[in-house]
């Protein structure tokens, strides 16, 4: 039985019972019992499943981890963690967010006007700090956020930014808000992101640039509003290394400021890094969460220690591990796109010419002992009849019996075939895999995949008792050839061989929750799926709620800026019946997924 990697990505979240992947939590629902549920209220098409239980389960392993590293350690300092809304801003997200993080004062960190206007909305009494460029609006904003009573800081991306929270708090009386300076550091993360950080880096002041960012709060009085340092070097890093480096050097220049004269500030925001497992082949991650916590403390009490400062408080990010197990896609698959090779297919002639006849009779006569060499024969031969069809020296019916053949004659070398033989498997893996249709668009769906080779770990959520066979290539319904997740001998995926007409098949997309939803988009003029969130009353029974169907493609259009009451107009006056125009409207209101009997 394979189990798809699910010990090394699925951190206990999901099992294996009975052939079904299932839920790891109260009742222990299966996933497939989830879809069927949904599909008996007439939702088809893909599905994205979001279980707050699994916020709300990362959110406590965060603090409870940091809090047992400062117990341990004798820390001085409190550990404090804001949400980066850029991970993902829906409402179905955000808000389960919130109230699982309520008891540990959990923030939330916004990059735009948009995301803080969300956090001064549903944020209470937790942190808000605020990243990113920002103009005097944005700034203004700040200080309208500090009125209402907001816990808020204003990190610092550059000096206009400084001179624009003196000036905004010369004209106003407002309160002015927290004020916290990022750091450009010589040091970078590891992994896909590591640009984020380092000496090229987008954001970040750099030494001279801090030292004059000081003197400014210094002239203007607005020192006591110091209250923080942030730097950030790289989102999931795969090695722990780079953070220790980043540490010592935040945490001299922490160390720094503090002897000149801030003595207000008192935080250290570490952003984020903390990564999560994306692979289920093997572990690409060199540490574990409490190895982490513990550098960061361990780290920054030594340097207050030596430079004789108070040990700062900790602040953190690190949406992606808060959010990406959050969120499941499932995507039934729609077509079978090999299942033509098969025996009944063939189209033999009375009289075949030779090779043909040769393929047969090795199909036929294929033994254990002979199966290596007879596959090698076969793929010589197919080459061979190829290039007589070029030629013109056979027909289409000779070309497709060649291909069938051939195929049927790999696949029962392969059945033959021993462990000992799996580098000769995999060389050979290419030539039959299985091009799987789902009905899904990985544009919409995961676009990190294609924008960035992002791994995400895939499985069936049924079939589980039986040994997949089946080399897969993965295509969506997009009419884009980047729209397809391609075999990889190195990181085989097999699925079973299934006859959809007698059975649906259905494949499970992990690790999601973090910016595919946000990075989506509409290519083809595909919505989002439908989402679902996962909730267990106090009886531990499943509870599907806020539920938001796919787009219809009307609103899609509407999104794009067409008039659809024009649309409307114009097919309605190519129509002289009533009867047809009624189904043409119908369509316009549903999604654009695809539609089978069980899709």
């Amino acid at each position: 039985m394979d189990t798809f990697g699910i010990d090394i990505w699925s951190d206990n979240n999901f099992f294996i019972e009975d052939g079904l992947l299932k839920i790891n939590y109260k009742s222990k629902p299966s996933l497939i019992s989830l879809v069927k549920n949904i599909r008996k209220q007439n939702y088809k098409g893909p599905l994205l499943f979001r279980f707050p239980h699994l916020i709300e389960k990362q959110i406590n392993r965060l603090f409870d981890t940091y809090n047992k590293a400062i117990k341990e350690n004798s820390y001085n300092g409190t550990f404090n963690a804001v949400f980066p809304l850029k991970v993902n801003q829906f409402p179905t997200f955000v808000q389960p967010l919130i109230k699982s993080g309520q008891k540990h004062n959990y923030g939330l960190e916004a990059g735009s006007k948009a995301e803080l206007f969300i956090a001064m909305t549903y944020n209470k009494n937790a942190p808000i700090t605020v990243n990113g460029f920002k103009d005097k609006e944005m700034i203004h904003l700040g200080f309208i956020a500090k009125k209402m009573g907001h816990n808020i800081t204003l990190i610092i991306e550059g000096l206009n930014e400084l001179e624009t929270i003196v000036q905004v708090a010369k004209e106003t009386n407002l309160p002015c808000p927290s004020i916290g300076l990022r750091v450009r550091l010589f040091n970078s993360g590891s992994g896909a992101w590591a640009k984020s950080g380092g000496i090229d880096s987008k954001f970040g002041l750099s030494s001279t640039e801090i030292l004059e960012a000081y003197e400014m709060l210094e002239n203007n009085n607005l020192c006591e509003y110091l209250t923080m340092i942030h730097f950030h070097i790289g989102s999931a890093m795969n090695t722990i290394k780079p953070l220790k480096n980043a540490l010592k050097e935040s945490g001299h220049i922490y160390a720094e400021l503090k002897n000149l004269g801030a003595k207000n500030l008192q935080a250290i925001n570490i952003g984020g890094g903390l990564a999560i497992e994306y692979s289920q082949f093997n572990r690409t991650i060199n540490y574990s969460l409490q190895e982490f916590a513990n550098d960061v403390v361990f780290t920054l009490k030594n340097i207050a220690r030596q430079k004789n400062v108070e040990e700062p408080n900790i602040f953190t990010e690190s949406g992606r591990f808060i959010s990406a197990s959050s969120a499941v896609l499932i995507a039934p698959v729609l077509e079978l796109f090999s299942a033509e090779y098969e025996a009944e297919h063939l189209r033999l002639k009375d009289v075949n010419p030779p090779l043909i006849e040769e393929l047969n009779d090795l199909y036929k006569d294929m033994k254990k002992r002979t199966a290596l060499e007879y596959m090698h024969d076969s793929i010589d031969h197919l080459e061979s009849l190829l290039k007589l069809f070029d030629l013109g020296y056979i027909d289409l019916t000779d070309r497709s019996n060649a291909e069938i053949l051939a195929n049927l004659i790999i696949k029962k070398a392969i059945s033959f075939l021993e462990v000992d033989d799996y580098e000769e498997l995999k060389r050979i893996d290419n030539k039959i895999q299985e091009k799987y249709l789902l009905n899904f668009s990985i544009f919409q769906s995961l676009p990190d995949f294609w924008g960035i080779d992002q791994e995400f770990p895939i499985m069936p959520i049924t079939h589980l008792n039986k040994k997949p066979t089946r080399s897969a290539s993965l295509w969506d319904i997009t009419c884009d050839s980047d729209g397809e997740i391609e075999f990889n001998p190195n990181k085989p995926l097999y699925l079973h061989d299934v006859d959809l007409n007698k059975e649906d098949y259905f494949l499970g997309f992990f690790q999601v929750g973090a910016y595919q939803d946000v990075l989506g988009m509409k290519h083809n003029l595909f919505s989002h799926p439908t989402e679902v969130n996962v909730n267990f009353d106090k009886n531990g029974e499943v509870k599907l709620e806020q539920i938001i169907e796919s787009q219809k493609i009307i609103d899609i259009l509407e999104d794009i800026d067409y008039d659809t009451n024009e649309i409307k107009s114009i097919l309605n006056s190519k129509l002289d019946d009533k009867e047809t125009y009624e189904i043409l409207e119908k369509y316009l209101n549903d999604n654009s997924y695809l539609k089978t009997t069980w899709s």
